[in-house]
């Protein structure tokens, strides 16, 4: 067996600094769907999800009440973690009456025989037929047991720089090889560790049943009870093969021969029945079998944590991993070894929370589990310490760690153990199922982790996820996003400028000059108006205006920017400083009538109107205490406003418009209103200025929404949001009592879905569906 270690001599890891941490990482997490009352849900998965056999990330496991969460392969934890927390939010906001168990021992269960296995149908008949097998090998109530799966590979970049530092291989790919089962050999020394820092499992519902179970831990109110367990789901009763497997890692060939002789002897049917703590993962390149990552499987579910998982665990784990590559290995990692590993497991399992426990170290001498334990956080500090002082996170995550290995009462297993005294087995696990749900459903309109995008664009690509769409951000301050499934790809700005329209139509619907005329040819009322290239111009013209309200707007913009409505237009300064402020975002300007109404978005695809909206503008109710500048600075305070269209809403601005505004209605941003009344700050109502919105889809009469899709096809485009004022939508459309004032090549989808007032409109799922990228069926 070639050992890492003396390949590289004395190379100093510290050399390669903060590098060493960076990677590639996964997550996968197993939970099982109850009921209200936490019984296993006897419902197939849930059609929201689509084709179970080719959801990239939610898909089932054993069961079909056993959901499987996948993320992609991500540059951090942090990543990762935000993704599994994007799947996370997506289960609660499309099952409605459904919980995820947040425990690894599964909760009320049936007879296996009443356990539904997952359906695949003709194009998984060989994942059913898996399945079968194991219900029969196994048990099918063994299936059900769940955990966290961390997914981790070194970056290519820093295996070259390791490989460089050598000389025992020629080959880069053999190489590789070698440092994962040098990582994987010293896992698994000493995984026992983890279950001090991870283990959550300490009991067992009294429905499960397993060999011997009654006779080593009885039943105590309901659950089995080992009074001292860290982790049952890594007990001897837990998750495992029927006898202990032992593999050779001294190579990936001696590790596939190791699986196959396995195979052969009917110990297993196929390399991933093979339930260790960490395993070697492959995937096809030039038809070749080559090493892809490692899984480390070992980690409960978290029920503390609305995930299932901490980063400070993924933080540890991934620590855990490079120890294991920069250790020395001072034995040879053989069979005596590997059943050494496999009972300390499962000795700490069930008695981990026993200090003085005795476990074998592996110069077959006993210690116990409070020596052992410092023993190897001693040695991992010593030889991780670099990282440590270079990132504040993992520096966090070893302290919480040696916390736990100092102090049984810090550990998951003894919080988990309380709580479920002080409340019940069942009660325990659904409070905390309840409060993910409230936690997933608070923010449901972000991405994680991708907040510094625009929320229509974080909307977008929640719902091509929740399809199976998989999602690339080809330039994240443009909020560009490449989205393909199988052979079709589509590239999308912005969410709304998509290949369905094309550059000419976005340059009309731009210029509001065009757009007033192509509307105006087609029949459709729009405002009457000049437009003008030069602000004196624009200014002299002031007499033709004064007395009657106007407009005064950029000629191409968008988002409500450089607007001013002028209703009485008595003063010339302040006709003047609106034309300033229009010619400060365009070259060119307009000046419009003003038309009397209520202003609606309207937005269109194609021949259909999917949302229309109301848009109050920016306004403050008073409280006969408070000062406007006060009110505003409360209101702003709401977390579903927020800066950059990141938020459903947008804050108020106190800005030179909102000034201009108030003052002629003779108040400033000091005026203390009286309790109740209402004072507007702007006369547009943009969402984008301060706006609330209000849904008016299933309100407004159809002739307004027939006139908008006339609208759209003169202009030839297919999305659109356009900007309609209504006198009145009690009555029906005529030329004389509704006027288009804008067409928008851009519009947002999230004041829809996220309306102030009524109903989500779902515009993100509109848009995919467009795009020809419905439920894969």
């Amino acid at each position: 067996m070639k050992n890492i270690k003396n390949i590289f001599g004395d190379l100093d890891f510290a050399s390669f600094g903060d590098s060493m941490l960076r990677g590639e990482f996964g997550l996968e997490r197993e939970n099982v769907r109850v009921d209200a009352e936490g019984r296993m849900a006897k419902t197939p998965h849930p059609q929201v999800f689509g084709n179970k056999n080719r959801h990239p990330y939610i898909t089932t496991d054993f069961s079909e009440s056993q959901v499987e969460m996948v993320t992609p392969k991500q540059d951090s934890i942090d990543e990762a973690y935000d993704f599994l927390r994007v799947l996370n939010d997506l289960f609660y906001e499309n099952v409605k009456d459904e919980f995820l168990w947040p425990q690894s021992m599964p909760p009320v269960l049936p007879k296996g025989s009443d356990i539904p296995i997952a359906k695949y149908g003709e194009e998984g008949k060989d994942k059913e037929e898996y399945r079968e097998y194991l219900s029969k090998m196994y048990g099918s109530q063994m299936q059900m047991i769940s955990g966290t799966h961390f997914n981790f590979s070194l970056p290519d970049s820093l295996l070259r720089r390791l490989f460089a530092e050598q000389k025992t291989f020629s080959e880069f790919e053999a190489f590789k090889e070698q440092v994962y089962l040098k990582m994987i050999r010293n896992f698994l020394r000493d995984r026992w560790l983890l279950l001090l820092i991870n283990g959550a499992s300490p009991v067992i519902h009294e429905t499960f049943e397993g060999c011997c179970l009654r006779i080593t831990c009885p039943v105590e109110n309901g659950v089995h009870s080992c009074k001292q367990s860290l982790s049952m789901r890594s007990s001897p009763f837990g998750y495992t093969n029927r006898k202990n497997v032992i593999i050779d890692y001294a190579s990936v060939d001696s590790y596939n021969n190791s699986v196959e002789r396995l195979i052969q002897r009917d110990f297993i049917s196929l390399e991933k029945e093979i339930y260790l703590p960490i395993r070697l993962k492959f995937r096809e390149e030039n038809g070749k079998k080559v090493v892809s990552h490692i899984e480390v499987r070992i980690l409960d579910l978290d029920p503390l944590s609305p995930l299932g998982v901490s980063k400070d665990v993924l933080r540890f784990t991934h620590l855990f991993l490079l120890y294991g590559l920069m250790r020395e290995e001072q034995t040879p990692f053989d069979t005596f070894q590997q059943l050494r590993a496999h009972k300390n497991q499962y000795l700490a399992s069930v008695n981990g929370m026993v200090p003085e426990f005795l476990l074998t170290d592996e110069f077959a001498k006993t210690v116990t589990i409070a020596e052992l334990s410092k023993r190897i956080i001693g040695r991992m500090e010593s030889t991780v310490g670099f990282l440590l002082a270079s990132d504040a996170t993992y520096k966090k995550a070893m302290e919480k760690a040696k916390l736990q290995v100092e102090n049984p009462t810090e550990r998951l297993a003894y919080k988990v153990r309380e709580g479920i005294h002080e409340k019940g087995f069942v009660e325990f696990h659904m409070d905390l199922a309840r409060k993910s749900r409230e936690k997933s459903l608070e923010q449901a309109f972000r991405f994680h982790g991708k907040e510094d995008m625009e929320l229509s664009t974080q909307l977008l690509m929640k719902e091509a996820v929740l399809r199976g769409v998989n999602v690339e951000i080809m330039d994240r301050e443009e909020n560009f996003l490449r989205l393909y499934r199988g052979d079709k790809e589509e590239y999308v700005i912005q969410a709304t400028k998509t290949s369905l329209d094309t550059y000419s139509g976005v340059l009309k619907m731009e210029n509001k000059t065009v757009t007033k005329d192509i509307l105006a040819r087609a029949g459709v009322t729009v405002p009457g108006g000049a437009s003008y290239s030069d602000a004196e111009w624009a200014k002299s013209d002031f007499p033709l205006f004064q007395g009657r309200a106007v407009v005064v707007k950029p000629k191409s913009t968008n988002f409500g920017l450089g607007i001013t409505i002028l209703k009485e237009n008595e003063d010339q300064a302040v006709y003047d400083r609106a034309v300033e402020i229009a010619f400060s975002f365009d070259k060119s300007v307009l000046v419009e009538e003003f038309a009397e109404g209520n202003e609606y978005r309207i937005f269109v695809i194609g021949d259909e109107v999917v949302g229309i909206l109301r848009r109050v503008p920016a306004n403050v109710t008073g409280d006969g205490t408070k000062t406007i500048r006060q009110l505003v600075e409360i209101k702003n305070q709401d977390p579903l406003r927020g800066k950059g269209y990141r938020t459903p809403l947008e804050k108020i601005d106190l800005g030179e418009a909102e000034a201009m505004f108030l003052a002629g209605q003779g108040y400033d941003f000091e005026t203390v209103p009286d309790a109740g009344q209402t004072v507007y700050l702007r006369e547009n109502s943009n969402i984008s200025t301060g706006g609330d919105s209000v849904d008016y889809t299933d309100d407004i009469p159809q002739s307004y929404k027939d006139i908008a899709v006339q609208s759209t096809k003169a202009m030839g485009v297919q999305i659109t949001g356009l900007d309609m004022i209504i006198k009145d939508i009690k009555e029906e459309a005529t030329p004389d009592n509704y006027s288009i004032i804008e067409m928008n090549f851009n519009p947002a989808i999230h004041i829809h879905c996220f309306p102030f007032v009524g109903k989500n409109r779902k515009l993100n799922a509109k848009i995919l569906d467009a795009l020809g990228y419905g439920f894969e069926k």
